[in-house]
């Protein structure tokens, strides 16, 4: 995904800098489809390297420049890897494997769903078959099956031998109890969450019900973080809806998330009051008392367009 994106916004500049409109490009390079260049360009295509081949003689470019776009149209339309191991998983899934998959740090907060990278099998079959009714043709004729285990592969990442990911959420306390599936789904869930929270490159919080996020602020919805190996690949930001996803790289949008953030994070528990605390539930069922906690300092007013 992210490197579509480069690769369209590099051949968008080349064609501007070159001086042509989209249509004259359309003409020498001989396609049919006015569209496609458009597709290409805001990366929501994967490209074919032939067609980007037409594109860079255009534009007349050659040298390192053409040998680094050549080699990121190669990454960017490269799917064979993913249908091998991915292939019943959803579009939107595959969106979120293609965004872990190379990753530095990822970073979530979860209100009222435990995050995909976290959840068990029988948490995920229950995600999976209570959004049946509100997917669309494509989606629902998916095997549910094949779909759960294409959501187990995807949690390989985080103890995979080579460079796992750093990862952290924040999970507010409505994610992890009540109406998420039975007792014993639950129970499962969070042990299975207390026990991901050991490994090293692991680390969960737990945002209970008596915390106050920085002003009594309330975050709006689920959203991930992702940080990249390739400095050439923007930070982004990944905002989780019922219809679509919305994936934000413009440096102002993702600072303001990564804000908020912090302030869950500084408003969840510990790392090991918030293990302590999944251990409790999954062996009680319900929510454990919430251990004391000094009162939050008074923090500097600041107006949000996030709050309105």
């Amino acid at each position: 995904m992210l490197r579509r994106r480069r690769l369209g916004a590099d051949l968008r500049r080349l064609r501007e800098a070159a001086g042509l409109t989209g249509e004259q490009v359309i003409a020498r390079v001989g396609w049919a489809s006015a569209s496609k260049l458009s597709r290409l360009e805001n990366g929501r295509s994967r490209p074919d390297l032939a067609d980007v081949l037409d594109l860079l003689d255009t534009y007349g470019v050659d040298g390192p420049e053409r040998d680094e776009l050549v080699g990121l149209a190669r990454d960017a339309g490269n799917t064979r890897g993913w249908l091998r191991e991915y292939p019943v998983m959803t579009h939107r899934q595959r969106a979120y494997a293609e965004l872990e998959s190379s990753c530095l740090d990822i970073r979530e907060y979860a209100p009222a769903i435990v995050p995909g990278l976290l959840q068990t099998e029988g948490y995920a079959w229950v995600r999976i078959l209570s959004s049946q009714p509100l997917q669309d043709a494509d989606a629902s004729r998916a095997d549910p099956e094949a779909e759960v285990k294409a959501r187990m592969a995807r949690q390989k990442i985080l103890n995979r031998d080579v460079d796992p990911p750093r990862y952290e959420a924040v999970l507010d306390e409505a994610a992890l109890v009540g109406r998420g599936g039975s007792a014993e789904v639950l129970a499962e869930q969070l042990e299975h969450l207390n026990r991901l929270a050991q490994l090293p490159n692991v680390t969960l919080r737990v945002l209970t019900r008596e915390s106050t996020v920085g002003e009594s602020y309330l975050p709006h919805t689920a959203f991930s973080i992702y940080r990249f190996a390739d400095s050439g690949d923007p930070e982004t930001v990944a905002v989780e809806a019922l219809a679509a996803d919305i994936v934000l790289t413009d440096k102002p949008d993702v600072a303001r998330y990564t804000t908020v953030f912090d302030w869950l994070r500084e408003a969840a528990l510990s790392p090991d009051l918030s293990q302590k605390w999944l251990a409790e539930a999954a062996h009680a069922g319900s929510p454990p008392r919430t251990p004391a906690r000094p009162a939050p300092r008074p923090r500097r007013s600041e107006s949000s367009a996030m709050d309105q």
